[in-house]
């Protein structure tokens, strides 16, 4: 990923790989270049030399366009963006080059086919740094800045790829309807607006049943879509009715922020992968599940990528991890998490195995985002909030990283929250160590074979109670 010192980011593929069509073969003459945003806008540059030119050197034409101020210039990076991969480029890389060894990349580290590999064509995205804290995104005023940010937390958000539950979603679509059409509505008008804009406008497409097919066509036409409608309105007339003077330019943007802020993910990098499933029937048959891997300066996060919640929550002082790449022909990489659990009663390591092409990415963004929060505490003992900043970033690769977890745990507390980790739904590998040896666990079974439980097994999900 970004960062010089990062191992996110693999060693640049030879370049005599693909070519682009896209892609200016010229490199001394004036090229076009179309710099994205988050959202449907881009950035129209005339560029000398473009086959040449940096990520640094790109971004301070993209900055100046933008009119962003020096103080904010480390809140965006450069991304190649395709629907089959997202990559946070370093300073150094030079664009063109990677568009070039695009297809090399697919071929590494995706699974996807060699007819959608050849379709395949990256963007160059400028959008939000994955290593900029969220406590210095707070302190920003600029509100060109802050629009920028909040174009790229809706979008996440109508997405799904920010689970939460119906008031904060709820809550979000109020406050980007008040500031697309203003405050201070009346019922009649803010209705018809609604209606003439849509629900998928302001609401996660899984929820507003944007999602297309014949069933959720179904189920949104009826009372549901209607209740929707209400309770969006009803979110709308309480900001309403909050002030009588017209709110400040960044008032809503701050709140839509800081409200994504309380999301443990907010500022991930995201991975594809998979987790195995739970064996289930008398033949025992299982599979794989389609997940999203979250990566910030705070943690790692699995979440389901059908039903829109977190599968497993873990900040890396409650971790440990690894990267183990195919021994055999039909093997996988895998990325390993370590966290501590409970197997009847007894305190057991656990083990959940991400098989992902993307694995070697997901295990070097893990290590060097422990490396900056090591740097930043080491370098602020006064610091509480575990935010880390760029200004402390090693000064190169460690030897051999610490992936010990440190700290204590805060208290546990049950919800039901689809922010909440659901691990009694994985499929982990359970294990002690009672320092000799480490011997596996396997779950007593609570009756016969043939004897079917009348009740199943109760257990609420948990979430860290920080503080």
């Amino acid at each position: 990923m970004e960062g010089d010192e990062c191992g996110g980011f693999p060693p640049e593929p030879s370049e005599g790989s693909s070519q682009r069509g896209s892609v200016a073969s010229s490199v001394t003459r004036a090229q076009d270049v179309l710099v994205y945003l988050v959202g449907d806008s881009a950035v129209h540059l005339c560029v000398e030399g473009v086959a040449c030119v940096s990520v640094q050197e790109l971004g301070r034409s993209v900055r100046e366009a933008l009119h962003i101020p020096d103080s904010a210039m480390d809140a965006f990076a450069f991304w190649l963006c395709s629907p089959l991969l997202e990559l946070q480029l370093k300073p150094k890389h030079q664009p063109y080059k990677l568009c070039r060894q695009w297809q090399d990349l697919l071929y590494r580290f995706t699974e996807a086919s060699e007819e959608d590999i050849s379709q395949d064509e990256p963007c160059l995205q400028y959008r939000r740094n994955v290593f900029h804290p969220k406590s210095k995104e707070l302190q920003i005023e600029d509100e060109g800045v802050l629009r920028l940010l909040y174009d790229e937390a809706r979008v996440n958000i109508l997405a799904g790829r920010f689970p939460c539950d119906p008031e904060t979603w709820t809550g979000l679509g109020a406050l980007s309807f008040a500031m697309e059409l203003g405050v201070g509505l009346d019922d009649q008008k803010a209705t018809a607006a609604l209606r003439e804009k849509k629900l998928i406008s302001f609401l996660p497409a899984h929820v507003s049943g944007g999602g297309g097919g014949l069933f959720s066509t179904l189920r949104g036409k009826g009372g549901r879509q209607a209740g929707l409608e209400h309770n969006l309105l009803e979110e709308y007339r309480k900001i309403s009715t909050l002030g009588s003077t017209p709110p400040e330019p960044t008032q809503h943007l701050r709140q839509y922020l800081s409200t994504c802020h309380s999301l443990p993910y907010y500022g991930c990098a995201f991975f594809s992968g998979e987790i195995d499933k739970p064996a289930q029937g008398i033949l025992h048959r299982a599979g794989r599940k389609a997940v999203n891997v979250g990566i910030s300066l705070e943690g790692v996060y699995v979440m389901d990528i059908k039903e829109k919640h977190v599968l497993l929550g873990l900040r890396f002082s409650e971790l440990s991890w690894d990267h183990s790449y195919p021994e055999g022909e039909g093997d996988s990489h895998i990325l390993w998490l370590e966290f501590d659990g409970e197997e009847a009663g007894t305190p057991v390591n656990k083990l959940l195995k991400i098989y992902s092409k993307q694995a070697e990415l997901m295990s070097g963004l893990i290590e060097f985002c422990v490396e900056l929060q090591s740097a930043a505490e080491g370098g602020a003992a006064t610091e509480t909030d575990n935010d880390v900043s760029l200004s402390h970033q090693p000064a190169g690769q460690a030897g051999n990283s610490d992936r010990g977890r440190g700290g204590r745990r805060g208290k546990l507390r049950r919800q039901s929250s689809v922010v909440c980790s659901r691990v009694h739904t994985l499929n982990t590998i359970s294990y002690v160590d009672n320092g000799k040896e480490i011997k596996r666990l396997k779950p007593k079974r609570a009756a016969s074979f043939f004897t079917r439980q009348a009740q199943p097994p109760t257990y609420s999900s948990v979430q860290v109670e920080q503080g």
